[in-house]
């Protein structure tokens, strides 16, 4: 019961700190626009088992609700193996422009579009990132959107300070109304962020959305498409699949959870 109440929690609490907040739907997309999401979701260069985490992850309605069109200017922050890279370099192919900010030791990554030409040859541009060291995303006011997947608690492991720079490169590179969209592992409501970040891959929601404020951003809207009410919250993700790091005993349990529950933010550039 208290889990549940303070969700319920987080979005009263946007609505007071941010009057201008969305009523969090998703934002709506032209039949074109989700007929070309599908097709790259659907695309064969993609993995079966990449395309088995689709029921966790939810690409299409993710990017939908982030508002993506196929003629922006996205910059992907931390691609790591470049699940996501996988749908958006097909989708923006013809219309827009793709920016990987990604480390320049991402060999593993490097060689996977290298290898495909066909479907990763076109993205714009590669952009050194490696916060904190190297942040700049880019010219300010620049691009139309910024995505991250999964990372924001790997820049708060390094430092709140570290966590803070890459928001506000986003918010710097960003055109005034550009999107920064974020999916995180989420913690249990008002958890210690550093503490949840170290010991279980999790960020609170209230955290990431105080953090946004501060940095400028409006809340646009939160979504529950990427929830997994079967998660408890207080396990590290790397038990859960696909990882599955537990001892093999835990194994079915973890299996019956499925993959972590996740936030959906959709943040905005006044």
């Amino acid at each position: 019961m208290f889990r549940r109440t303070c969700k319920l929690l987080v979005p009263l609490i946007v609505a007071l700190l941010a009057p201008a907040v969305a009523s969090g739907a998703p934002v709506s997309a032209s039949e074109g626009t989700t007929t070309a999401l599908q097709q790259a979701v659907n695309g064969h260069w993609r993995s079966a088992a990449n395309r088995a985490r689709d029921q966790y992850r939810h690409p299409v309605e993710t990017l939908q609700f982030f508002g993506i069109r196929p003629d922006m200017t996205v910059v992907e922050l931390a691609p790591g193996g470049g699940w996501y890279t996988e749908i958006l370099a097909p989708f923006l192919y013809a219309h827009g422009h793709l920016i990987e900010a990604a480390p320049a030791t991402a060999a593993k990554f490097s060689a996977k579009l290298k290898a495909d030409p066909a479907v990763y040859g076109h993205i714009g541009k590669f952009v050194p990132f490696a916060p904190p060291y190297q942040v700049n995303l880019g010219a300010d006011n620049s691009a139309d959107m910024v995505l991250t997947f999964r990372n924001t608690h790997d820049w708060l492991n390094h430092s709140p300070a570290t966590l803070d720079s890459v928001f506000q490169a986003a918010f710097h590179v960003l055109k005034p109304g550009g999107v920064f969209g974020v999916t995180e592992h989420r913690a249990r409501p008002f958890a210690d962020a550093v503490d949840s970040a170290k010991a279980l891959h999790r960020l609170p929601e209230d955290y990431l959305i105080a953090l946004a404020l501060k940095t400028g951003f409006r809340v646009a809207g939160v979504s529950e498409i990427n929830a997994n009410p079967n998660d408890p919250e207080d396990i590290n993700v790397h038990r859960l699949p696909p990882d599955l790091a537990g001892p093999d005993s835990e194994h079915a349990k973890m299996k019956a959870i499925g993959e972590s529950d996740r936030m959906t933010l959709r943040f905005v550039k006044p």
